[in-house]
């Protein structure tokens, strides 16, 4: 049998299992986020569970994230600080933010559901402090509960949806980006209630193959330490073991725009939950889509203008910095530039950061616009005529040409500088398995395929081209849900 987690793996018959290794009613493959929400619901519902997890702790890529949770319409962190939100109008922001293909039913249900799982989130032990982050950054520096997201509150969205911040931050002690962080402190206490309710774990256990009795997944073959193992599930399979951003061939395959630049995942997450599916003929979505981060600390974006290769400013420089990644690499050939004067540079430097290795210094320095044009070898008068449009509405406090706020809106003047920002976006893949809106992964003809479920990066979430902080773990905690309950009613 082969392993390579890039070769698609072809089901095994139940019948040539000659003796299983251990058995559950549920099984689930992955201990992040969408696999410790599908234990504690399926446990729950008095099924017994078996978490599959191949390294040998839980807290996958969630454990590592800033730790948003994109949630909204209203909860009670949101009311607590004096935003208004329902469901429709945090449903209509995200239509128009996730891009072409959004999935209207699982948005408008994932909107709907909102309220209930913060409330469950909070039921089970994660913390929220009553506190707002409002200044630009990829994620609060402190123990703010609540922020800006998803560029909710710049342009084109605030005049689609009424802006409210949805981005919910679990609250953490010693906050540690990239190690115990939101992430983890969102992850700990729904490990531990998992593991309260008697759900067992095996670890440094890797996902090989899908066992099926005629048309219905009964098992999974797995290997620990080198040595096979085969486990029945005698209600369902759950596949909770993340995206492909570290599949070569996949990303390849299907969103060659990151080949070289995985980010925001672990090397775990290679496809294999993916391409087992497929092998039975699951039905993917979205294989092209992904998030893109930009490296650069968003204040000091934010008090500047971004051009391109041509010296033209291209995205609002306030919005979320996840759409300037988009627009830069998707659309301007990952070629960006920073361009701003003395004093809003020293301006952003006084000011706190969640991400201050992302503070890079200026690559060039010069007395005018002219001479830093010169220097950075833009076109001529590309950048000084782009500058003089610029300074002209910042003084009228407008920005007719991308809707920048006035808040950020100020001329540019005397020395300037200009930071190289070419190159620097990374990402991961956002498509994956077709799931309804129980989890259940769907066969390409439309059914629902007997036995399996899936919730996480492995799936198509709510996101489907663009993107806001917060959607992983708010799908993967949601959905997780959802295929915990549905694997153990099957």
């Amino acid at each position: 049998m082969r392993t390579d987690p890039e070769n698609a793996i072809s089901p095994v018959s139940a019948a040539s299992i000659g003796d299983w290794t251990d058995s559950a009613d549920v099984v689930i493959a992955g201990y992040g986020i969408a696999g410790v929400c599908a234990a504690i619901e399926a446990a729950r519902a008095g099924a017994d569970v078996l978490i599959l997890e191949r390294t040998s702790g839980w807290g996958g890529a969630a454990a590592l994230a800033g730790g948003f949770v994109y949630l909204g319409g209203g909860t009670p962190l949101q009311r607590a600080l004096g935003f208004a939100d329902t469901p429709e109008n945090m449903t209509e922001f995200l239509l128009a933010a996730v891009g072409p293909g959004a999935d209207e039913a699982k948005i408008t249900d994932y909107c709907a559901g909102s309220l209930e799982h913060y409330d469950w989130l909070v039921g089970n032990g994660v913390p929220f402090r009553e506190a707002l982050w409002d200044e630009p950054g990829w994620e609060p520096p402190h123990d703010e509960g609540l922020a800006y997201s998803g560029g909710e509150n710049a342009a084109p969205f605030h005049a689609i949806a009424t802006p409210a911040p949805r981005g919910h931050v679990p609250r953490m002690q010693n906050k540690r980006s990239g190690e115990r962080g939101g992430g983890y402190m969102l992850m700990k206490p729904l490990a531990e209630t998992a593991e309260a309710l008697g759900v067992r774990v095996r670890y440094d256990v890797r996902l090989t193959g899908l066992v099926v009795d005629g048309d219905r997944v009964a098992g999974v073959l797995a290997q620990r330490y080198g040595e096979r193992v085969a486990i029945r599930a005698d209600r369902g399979v759950v596949l909770a073991t993340g995206g492909f951003a570290y599949a070569e061939r996949m990303v390849a395959d299907h969103a060659p725009q990151l080949i070289g630049r995985p980010g925001a995942a672990i090397e775990e997450h290679d496809g294999t939950g993916i391409l087992l599916a497929t092998a039975l003929g699951a039905a993917t979505a979205h294989m092209d889509a992904t998030e893109v981060a930009f490296f650069c600390d968003p204040q000091l974006m934010a008090r500047g203008i971004l051009v391109n290769a041509q010296g033209q400013r291209y995205v609002p420089e306030d919005t979320y910095p996840g759409r300037i990644g988009q627009m830069t690499l998707f659309h301007q050939q990952d070629q960006a530039f920073l361009v701003m004067d003395e004093r809003a540079y020293e301006e952003a430097l006084a000011t706190e950061t969640a991400t201050p290795a992302l503070r890079i210094p200026p690559t060039w320095a010069a007395d005018t616009v002219a001479e830093l044009e010169a220097d950075m070898r833009l076109p001529e008068w590309t950048l000084q005529s782009t500058v003089r449009i610029y300074n002209d509405y910042a003084a009228q406090h407008r920005d007719p040409l991308w809707g920048k706020r006035p808040r950020w809106l100020r001329p540019i003047t005397g020395a300037v500088a200009g930071f190289d920002l070419r190159h620097r976006t990374a990402g991961f893949p956002l498509g994956g398995l077709r799931t309804d809106l129980d989890g259940r992964v769907l066969h390409v003809s439309g059914t629902a395929i007997p036995g399996l479920f899936a919730a996480g990066r492995c799936t198509s979430g709510i996101c489907t081209g663009g993107y806001v902080s917060g959607a992983s773990l708010g799908d993967g905690s949601f959905y997780g849900r959802r295929a915990g309950r549905a694997a153990a009613a099957n």
